[in-house]
């Protein structure tokens, strides 16, 4: 198999793509797709945007804007569609191996040129449901690869102006869509320091690049009057790492880590026993080892905060790859190394069937998957506005207030002793929606000093649950 991805033909693009299906199909085919908490959070706040509403002003959530943009793109195309969003997960992972690449084979990084990078960075990715999932880091991190060709200079004269503004702009379009992805800004100043003659100069392009996005998203809200809020909602709960409710248990993470980490060792271990002929492809390994530190110190630092943190160093991983699949005179052994990899990918995302998870006490990552609360099965299809933690009620219902955020909405629910609390509930509020669930009791409170909005509503026959009257 790895002598038919060596050659450049176009064919092995569709060996590739057929590969990765029949990796990821057969789960899917018969285990069903099962909704996770970061997709739900996706629905709910596309709903939002696809309603009217403006994201961090009328939406309190953490999403970072070009995230929420595209959520809210895909609510108005194709509603609340699991199958279109896995598909579109899919089609990113394979658009950022196959460009990934390409880049490879246009700039000669490795003496041998084909297909065995993506075939790297497209398996490793399957190893897991976790990156089956359509999220802000897969979204941003197909940016993030196509800026890689802008930080590589194209002649001996170095860069060009419009390249380095380029790699700059992409990258802050990553941040925009999540941004830790900002973390990468350390491979630029790398890069810019390896093959630019004014490396001072240079940055300061790459930082302006980086900069424009940012400085137009913040013109449109500055023209809404919500440049506070994406400064409350974008900046601070991102790097406080507030999507932790959305990713796996930190244990099962680092599980499934541990096969990317042996097939990134053996790599590493091939690589520092092979010469470069080249003076670009020395520097271009030394870059590729800066991406990898910095992919594990943003890991580090979001502490599996956010889920496909895997797609972090599957760029690095797949570089370092090829020399570990490198051409040797014994290549049965590599080959048979390669089917060892393939198995264990095989086994990992299949291990419900061959009994693995509970004889290696490895959970499956469905038992993490969005369901709906039991304690509500009585509100199906309604408008709702949740008081407290559940998200479950989101899965048969619908949120029409900014409050689709529980610990980002206390910032006014959990203040009720404080004016400006209440001058933005009487303003966020001026249609209660029909029904209002209390988890956390708060409804007397409200009815006493929102009379107007919470004094309507009655208590239903479920237990929490108030309708308005």
């Amino acid at each position: 198999m790895l002598r038919f991805f060596r050659s450049t033909l176009p064919t092995r693009l569709i060996g590739l793509v057929l590969l990765v299906l029949a990796i990821r199909l057969p789960l899917l085919w018969f285990s069903g797709v099962p909704l996770s908490w970061a997709e739900l959070r996706g629905w709910v706040v596309g709903e939002r945007l696809h309603a009217g509403a403006l994201l961090y002003r009328d939406v309190y959530d953490h999403t970072a804007p070009l995230a929420a943009a595209a959520f809210g793109l895909l609510d108005a195309l194709v509603g609340r569609s699991v199958w279109v969003y896995r598909l579109l997960a899919v089609v990113l992972l394979l658009t950022q191996s196959l460009r990934l690449s390409v880049v490879f084979n246009r700039y000669n990084v490795h003496p041998e040129r084909g297909y065995l990078a993506a075939l790297s960075y497209a398996l490793v990715g399957s190893a897991s449901t976790d990156l089956d999932i359509l999220s802000p880091l897969l979204l941003g991190q197909t940016f993030v690869v196509f800026a890689l060709s802008a930080l590589l200079p194209t002649s001996r004269e170095g860069y060009d102006n419009t390249r380095l503004f380029r790699a700059g702009f992409l990258l802050g379009v990553a941040a925009l869509c999540y941004l830790p992805l900002a973390m990468l800004l350390l491979v630029g100043l790398f890069a810019v320091i390896s093959f630019a003659a004014n490396s001072f100069r240079s940055f300061l392009l790459l930082l302006c690049g980086f900069g424009f996005p940012y400085a137009v998203v913040a013109t449109v809200f500055l023209y809404f009057n919500a440049l506070p809020q994406f400064r409350q909602f974008h900046l601070e709960p991102m790097l406080a790492g507030a999507a932790a409710v959305d990713a796996l248990p930190r244990a099962l993470q680092l599980k499934l880590l541990i096969l990317p980490a042996i097939v990134l060792v053996l790599s590493l271990t091939r690589t520092f026993t092979t010469s470069l002929g080249l003076v670009f492809q020395v520097k271009f390994q030394q870059l590729m080892l800066v991406w990898l530190v910095t992919a594990v110190l943003t890991g580090a630092i979001l502490g599996g905060s956010a889920p496909g943190l895997l797609v972090l160093m599957l760029p690095p991983l797949a570089y370092f790859s090829l020399f570990l699949w490198q051409h040797t005179r014994r290549g049965w052994v590599v080959d048979v190394l390669f089917v060892v990899v393939l198995a264990g990918v095989l086994g990992v995302r299949h291990r419900a069937w061959l009994g693995l998870d509970s004889l290696l006490n490895f959970p499956l990552e469905t038992r993490y998957a969005a369901q709906p609360d039991a304690r509500y099965a009585a509100v199906q299809g309604q408008r709702v506005l949740v008081l407290g933690p559940s998200r479950g009620v989101y899965l048969q219902n619908r949120a029409v207030t900014a409050y689709v955020d529980w610990p980002l909405a206390r910032r006014d629910f959990g203040h009720l002793n404080k004016y400006d609390a209440i001058f933005r509930l009487a303003t966020q509020l001026p249609v209660p929606p029909p029904v209002l669930i209390d988890e956390v009791g708060l409804l007397p409170e409200l009815r006493h000093k929102l009379p107007a909005t919470f004094g309507r509503y009655q208590p239903t026959r479920t237990k929490q649950v108030y309708q308005l009257k």
